[in-house]
């Protein structure tokens, strides 16, 4: 800022508080009071406040008040990437008040995830905590107008996520699917039930949701299903969206071995005509060495070999060894065989003790049992249990067997080598970490629990405002790579490394900006939230000057260095809906 004393043709001079901008690589300037009625000793000290000079305290003194400050940066990155993707476009290309209400939820899930109830009051002028409803021009607003826009919105999904699959997806690329739960409050809404718990919270109602995203993890569509649905129940739904509603006619999805079952592959995704890839399970792993399908042998000098099987006609099997893996099923199968030695051998002393011994070999079997079942490590223990007495011995034949196959994955797939050779099999069944990254951020990040929502709409509708937040998060990481702990140079890690079994690793610029904890231009390096609260330190300040007479103006404050990177790699002015 600055004081400027324009001429006034035989007038006193007019004496304009004035700001300089860069806007669109142009600098320009706005003028934000009208000065001419203070004094001149007054004007005086303020112009040399502004240059950095020391003013007379009396005279600078109470000259401005700054009347309220909102955090302000953060809106303007996330609402600002937001608005060049489209976003608003795709929820409805007609402005109104239900899709900004509906913007200001997807946007809020990310700068600071919360109830509607305080999202609501967050976005009102009295109890703002930021300017994101200033910025959209929403007014006043309370929860039963957020529930009002999430109606709205459910009404639309299939048009935005179809819109999504069409800018993301194309004739002949990945599908990734998979599914989680969360927990769910309340009993009203016949969507929650008690099933197997994902997200670790068990013993409570939750739902069910499956999540298609594009091969490098953009969500495209979601579904939710009653919380006891099993992920194998979810797969036809998931083939009728692609193929029908997506129009998709060649397409691989790509999903894990627990829900691609030979039945969904035999009834759902074979009818389609819709190509796939997925895993074997162990039982059916042991099959093909037993049946001299595959020779462990493959593995002396690769860890990577394309075999056939009568058992699976028309199929590709890609059988890997991943020592890695290998070395880790092994760290954990001794570490449970040591802990379940550990409680075995306490039964063993209190079946031999004098005083008051464990007697009787059913209640010596109960605790044998429950022992055994507690890790489902039974099969590398022989027992040996009479009325009075209890023995056990690792069974080193179990063992053994069991360590010949560690590491050892197959993948199948229906796709022809001439469409993805055997290493892209591979990637692509580990492209699936994705679709789990994007389920870490919904439960924490976004959080997607507690859910307590009364009716089946309204709980569909808050997964899906989920899933927009997380397409705005996912873009967002993505052009701030150099500043957050990310890899941003990916392509030279894939291209170190030797294998697609072998884990990823790391760039050496990765490394090298982990390590330092700054980047190569010297900028300190973030988390992703921890990015969003150093934005947020920009505010949008009313200013008021102590002369009533004066009309008061607002100011942002000026981005600092790592601020100014930030808005850049986003392109996003930190003036967004306050010029």
């Amino acid at each position: 800022m600055y004081v400027a004393k324009v001429p006034n043709r035989g007038s006193p001079p007019a004496v304009l508080l004035r700001e300089s901008y860069r806007e669109a690589g142009k600098v320009k300037n706005r003028t934000l009071a009208n000065l001419s009625s203070w004094p001149e000793a007054k004007v005086d000290a303020l112009a040399r406040v502004l240059k950095g000079q020391l003013a007379p305290a009396a005279a600078a003194e109470g000259t401005f008040e700054i009347a309220r400050s909102l955090p302000h940066g953060h809106v303007a990155a996330v609402l600002g990437t937001a608005r060049a993707l489209g976003l608003e476009e795709l929820l409805d290309p007609v402005p109104s008040r239900q899709r900004d209400l509906v913007t200001a939820m997807a946007v809020a899930q990310v700068i600071a995830p919360d109830s509607k109830l305080a999202i609501a009051r967050g976005l009102r002028e009295e109890t703002a905590a930021s300017s994101l409803g200033e910025v959209l021009g929403l007014g006043g607003c309370d929860e039963d107008d957020l529930y009002a826009a999430m109606d709205w919105l459910a009404a639309r999904q299939e048009k935005i996520e179809d819109a999504l699959a069409a800018r993301h997806l194309a004739g002949g690329t990945l599908v990734l699917y998979d599914v989680s739960s969360a927990a769910f409050e309340g009993r009203t809404c016949p969507l929650g039930a008690i099933g197997h718990p994902k997200d670790g919270v068990r013993g409570r109602l939750q739902i069910v949701y499956g999540l298609l995203t594009s091969k490098d993890g953009i969500p495209l569509a979601i579904e939710v299903f009653e919380g006891n649905t099993g992920d194998p129940t979810t797969v036809a739904s998931q083939v009728g969206k692609v193929r029908d509603r997506f129009g998709i006619t060649k397409v691989v999805l790509v999903g894990d071995r627990g829900m691609l079952t030979a039945a969904r592959l035999r009834e759902d995704i074979g009818p389609a005509g819709l190509d796939w890839i997925t895993a074997l399970r162990a039982p059916q792993v042991k099959n093909l060495v037993r049946d001299g399908a595959l020779q462990l042998s493959l593995f002396d000098e690769q860890d990577l070999a394309e075999i056939t099987s009568p058992d699976f006609p028309g199929e590709r099997l890609v059988a890997c060894k991943n020592p890695f893996l290998e070395a880790e099923r092994a760290r954990k199968r001794e570490s449970l065989l040591q802990a379940t030695e550990a409680d075995l051998a306490k039964i063993a002393a209190a079946a031999g003790r004098e005083r008051r011994p464990l007697r009787g070999q059913g209640k010596i079997a109960l605790r044998t049992d429950r022992v055994l079942r507690r890790r489902k490590v039974a099969k590398h223990f022989t027992i040996a249990i009479t009325d009075a007495s209890f023995s056990y011995a690792r069974d080193q034949g179990s063992i053994a067997a069991e360590a010949a196959l560690d590491g050892i994955y197959v993948l199948r797939t229906s796709a022809g080598p001439g469409s993805l050779d055997s290493g892209e099999v591979v990637a692509s069944y580990k492209a699936l970490a994705q679709v789990e990254r994007a389920f870490r951020a919904f439960n924490t990040d976004l959080d997607i629990r507690p859910i307590r929502h009364r009716t089946e709409q309204r709980v569909r509708a808050h997964v899906f405002l989920r899933m927009l937040s997380y397409y705005i998060t996912w873009h967002l990481q993505a052009r701030l790579a150099p500043l957050l702990f990310t890899d941003d140079d990916k392509a030279t890690a894939q291209a170190a490394r030797r294998s697609p079994v072998a884990p990823a690793a790391r760039s050496p610029q990765a490394l090298a900006k982990a390590a330092a904890k700054r980047t190569p231009g010297d900028l300190p390096v973030h988390s992703f939230q921890t990015l969003l609260g150093d934005l947020a330190t920009i505010c949008l300040n009313q200013i008021q000057p102590a002369d009533p007479a004066l009309p008061g103006f607002r100011l942002i404050t000026t981005p600092t260095p790592l601020q100014r990177q930030i808005l850049d790699l986003l392109g996003v002015s930190h003036r967004l809906g306050t010029a």
